[in-house]
């Protein structure tokens, strides 16, 4: 299965970064790019100055636009600099993909379990979008989007409780990846172990309450490893500054509720919630909120990178 691996790598090294091109809908794209390890670990390091994020959840759907297609990530940077959130599944020949369900039928044109399918078989599928129309785009692979993010954005890796944390690490690894794709962890348990696997790859790790900032603390992992992500209702302004008193960077799941509040009360509340102490919005609705906060932050620049 390695020299599978191993083998799916070296055609998509080759093969499947320049087709890539021609899904960009706009002629810009904005970029968040990290080169090493050191510089990741900075990068997430919290401070005063630094402008607040958007997280594209699922990668940020939109109409023509399915959930975890590489074409919905570029559609979404071709509007704001953002942080790719995409789910992780498995076929049957042990090939990882980019699937949030463990089966076909909400998103493609197929039916079933994923564990059911092959590769081959799956790749010949086409996504529907969100209200369920179906789209000329097809399901990636996990190597197609890391190669694809390299030069592009940050990521943020769901990994699916069927999918072990070690084959996913590896792929990140051979992708030469690190630096920008953290994993998302959902448990203490969890987090320890994908660090004791690669402590070189950043996590981010479910931080909702004073007691959670104390687990954390007993697994030995280091805080410039850490992203807290603290849940999808807005924590207290006091509860973030002791993250970021830590030097860390808070994820505020605005995806679901908080998202609708935003739809029925304006855009404003996105605002609110930066102001409390959320640095990153992972929202149903990148777009959007990309756009409240460039107006407000100044979050685009020139050179495209995001202000530090």
């Amino acid at each position: 299965m390695i020299r599978y691996i191993n083998l799916l790598l070296v055609v998509c090294l080759a093969s499947c970064a320049a087709p890539v091109k021609q899904f960009i809908t706009k002629t810009t794209t904005h970029t968040l790019t990290l080169s090493s390890t050191e510089e990741a670990q900075t990068f997430f390091t919290w401070n005063a100055e630094r402008k607040p994020m958007v997280s594209a959840h699922r990668g940020g759907p939109y109409e023509g636009f399915p959930e975890n297609a590489i074409e919905t990530f570029e559609n979404v940077l071709s509007f704001t600099p953002a942080i790719i959130e995409f789910d992780v599944e498995l076929t049957k020949d042990s090939i990882l993909i980019l699937m949030h369900d463990n089966t076909l039928d909400r998103t493609t044109n197929g039916s079933g379990k994923v564990s059911d399918h092959t590769w081959d078989e799956i790749r010949q599928l086409n996504l529907k979008d969100p209200a369920g129309n179906l789209t000329n785009y097809r399901v990636p692979s996990l190597i197609e989007a890391l190669v694809w993010s390299r030069d592009k954005t940050i990521l943020t890796v769901d990994v699916k409780k069927s999918v072990p944390f070690e084959r996913v690490i590896k792929v990140i690894e051979a992708t030469h990846t690190v630096p920008n794709a953290a994993v998302i962890t959902y448990n203490f348990d969890d987090a320890r172990k994908v660090y004791e696997i690669n402590p070189d790859l950043m996590l981010s790790i479910v931080i909702r309450n004073s007691e959670e900032i104390e687990r954390l603390e007993a697994t030995g992992i280091p805080w410039s490893n850490v992203i807290a992500f603290t849940g999808l209702s807005e924590r207290s302004p006091e509860f973030n500054e002791r993250l970021h008193q830590k030097g860390v960077f808070t994820i505020l799941g605005v995806m679901g509720n908080l998202d609708k509040k935003a739809i029925a009360r304006g855009d404003q509340v996105y605002l609110e919630l930066v102001k409390s102490g959320a640095d990153i919005l992972a929202t149903d609705r990148p777009i959007e909120v990309g756009k409240i906060l460039n107006e407000e932050f100044s979050i685009i620049e020139d050179d495209n990178r995001v202000k530090e």
